[in-house]
């Protein structure tokens, strides 16, 4: 089993970067971990206090579990990965059950954070993008799918997402292998990590 971190900013093409890797490699032979799935369950948490949570820290994550079926899938266990809603910040009843693959992505804005997490990947990239390019991301994507105003979202970059960005997202740049720059648009990028992992695979199975 082959184990890539990908990791980088809110909105700087990390989805984006994952999607084309899917897109590239052999169909049924890669998993992935959002670390999105790994959010710690708020239901305890009052209702109107649950839009203070903040999703950008450290402390917002369940890492002993993702690092538990991570450690299960390259024993090759099954899991069940959990599922998480941003509307109600609630750990959803439902799970995605998830067979070990030759490679498994974990995919986050703090994938590459944890020490112990690090240690269970093989290759570790850093998705960079400009600060605009992101905030013009978050902007769409939390109007059109989280149910949030433009206003709403800019107020919270300024007080949450870019001070959180500089203390833990940016530091976890000098642990990755590869970065890259303007996320999914860097075509030449990803076909240099495709070839890189295609390789891999490739000495697994002859190994």
């Amino acid at each position: 089993m082959f184990v890539i971190g990908i990791a980088g900013g809110t909105g700087s093409g990390k989805t984006t970067v994952v999607r084309k890797l899917l897109e590239r490699l052999p169909k049924g032979e890669v998993a992935v971990l959002p670390q999105d799935s790994y959010y710690k369950d708020s239901s305890d948490v009052p209702v109107e206090e649950r839009q203070n949570i903040n999703f950008d820290h450290p402390d917002a994550f369940e890492w002993n579990l993702l690092e538990e079926h991570l450690k299960m899938l390259k024993q090759g266990k099954a899991i069940e990965q959990p599922t998480y809603s941003y509307l109600t910040c609630e750990r959803q009843p439902e799970t995605i059950h998830v067979e070990p693959k030759e490679v498994v992505i974990v995919e986050g804005i703090l994938a590459l954070c944890d020490a112990k997490l690090r240690e269970q990947m093989d290759l570790k990239v850093f998705v960079d993008a400009d600060p605009d390019d992101r905030l013009i991301r978050v902007i769409n994507r939390d109007v059109r799918e989280r149910g949030r105003t433009a206003e709403a979202v800019m107020q919270r970059y300024t007080r949450v997402l870019k001070p959180m960005h500089q203390q833990f997202i940016e530091p976890c740049k000098r642990y990755a292998d590869i970065i890259v720059p303007q996320g999914g648009h860097n075509h030449k990028a990803i076909d240099i990590l495709t070839s890189f992992i295609r390789q891999k695979l490739k000495g697994q199975k002859e190994g």
